[in-house]
């Protein structure tokens, strides 16, 4: 006998999600605090007194009293047992059409396949189709095996690193980096909250290199508060020692060009500086490095090479068994996942984005109105 309830205990609902093999921090119950433009439910399904299943789901107000519904990286449940399923799906359409939503988003954090840089070409796991085909007969539409970030709101390809001897595991131009940036005096500290204005700084660089648009201090903040294991690592560097010792260094083409660069960084940077940094927050059994940024006048003194290790180090010494370093294209051909490529990481691919129409003639007409949106190129933001 299955029950499903409304407001479920933090403590009860974050054990479930921590514990499960869908664990993901956008689950989490506090991500509601997060996304505080948003209303929110917390819901689960009891079989007996045993909790079997839950969601956080995010509540857009829409025009005309109605409301969409997302659900990010979940609901988090057994997918397999089509019994629980069905029952949750019919709790879910009631509490949908009880809040006017016109349809449902889902992005279930269902990794179907696990891929290496060597080895790209790895078949789905067995139960991807399905699952696809249960979640359709419900009457959801799956978007698609999309390849690049910008198809969808979350990416469907992470890329992570499973706990490892890192000095053993990483490629030898890899550590070489890291090396280059010890030797240059680069160092990263763990500085949360008495670092944000330089990471914010960090980040409004990386926003006009990128061309796109990342968060605010505010949100950096909330982030830290909100959770206590979230993380803010600043790689700091005070170009002046490394020119001092190429000045004392026997000149030779390498050293004269070295010094020649750095010249021009030390005027514009007189003393110690922030030049990268990165936020991630540990939940369950992994960390999630959700924001990082760099200041390009310090590229050749490669930090964040030093920063990602630092973070790596950090989470496996305290127990996480998983990193993962956010998301990039399918393709990897994109500038991101060739730096990440440089770690060697798991490639992640997850199932997919869902809609699910509660009321299909409004969701097909607003789908309509949202394609002619983008077709005359006024932005919509997810």
């Amino acid at each position: 006998m299955y029950r499903f309830l409304l407001d479920i205990p933090k403590y009860e609902y974050d054990s479930f999600v921590e514990n499960s093999e869908y664990c993901n921090l956008l689950q989490s119950y506090d991500w509601a605090k997060i996304k505080s433009n948003w209303q929110h439910i917390h819901v689960g399904v009891y079989q007996e007194d045993t909790l079997v299943g839950v969601s956080l789901i995010l509540i857009k107000q829409l025009p005309l009293s109605f409301t969409m519904f997302y659900i990010p990286k979940g609901p988090i449940f057994d997918y397999t047992d089509t019994n629980l399923l069905n029952f949750f799906f019919s709790n879910l359409k009631k509490l949908a059409k009880n809040r006017h939503c016109i349809f449902i988003k889902l992005d279930p954090g269902i990794c179907i396949r696990e891929l290496s840089p060597q080895n790209l070409d790895v078949p789905y796991k067995k139960q991807t189709q399905e699952i696809i085909m249960h979640l359709k007969a419900l009457g959801c539409i799956h978007k698609g095996f999309t390849t690049y970030m910008k198809e969808t709101i979350q990416p469907r390809f992470h890329m992570g690193l499973k706990k490892c001897d890192l000095d053993l595991y990483l490629s030898k131009s890899t550590l070489k980096s890291i090396r280059k940036a010890q030797k240059k005096h680069v160092e990263v500290q763990e500085v949360n909250q008495a670092g944000l204005d330089d990471f914010s700084r960090i980040m409004k660089m990386t926003e006009v290199r990128k061309g796109v648009h990342l968060r605010d201090r505010n949100y950096f903040e909330k982030l830290l508060q909100t959770y206590p294991t979230a993380h803010l690592f600043l790689a700091y560097v005070d170009p002046s020692v490394r020119k001092k010792e190429l000045l004392n260094a026997k000149p030779n083409k390498q050293v004269n060009e070295e010094l020649q660069a750095i010249e021009k960084v030390c005027e514009k940077y007189p003393c110690k500086t922030a030049i990268a940094g990165g936020i991630m927050i540990g939940y369950g059994n992994y960390c999630e490095m959700l924001y990082a940024g760099s200041n390009e006048d310090f590229a050749n003194f490669r930090p964040q090479y030093l920063l990602y290790y630092t973070q790596f180090q950090y989470a496996f010494n305290h127990g996480y068994s998983y990193v993962t370093m956010g998301g990039v294209d399918g393709d990897l051909q994109d500038g991101l996942s060739k730096f990440k490529l440089n770690f060697n990481p798991v490639v992640v691919e997850y199932i997919g984005e869902f809609d699910w129409p509660i009321y299909k003639f409004l969701y097909f007409l607003a789908m309509k109105l949202l394609k002619g949106v983008k077709k005359y190129g006024v932005k919509v933001r997810k």
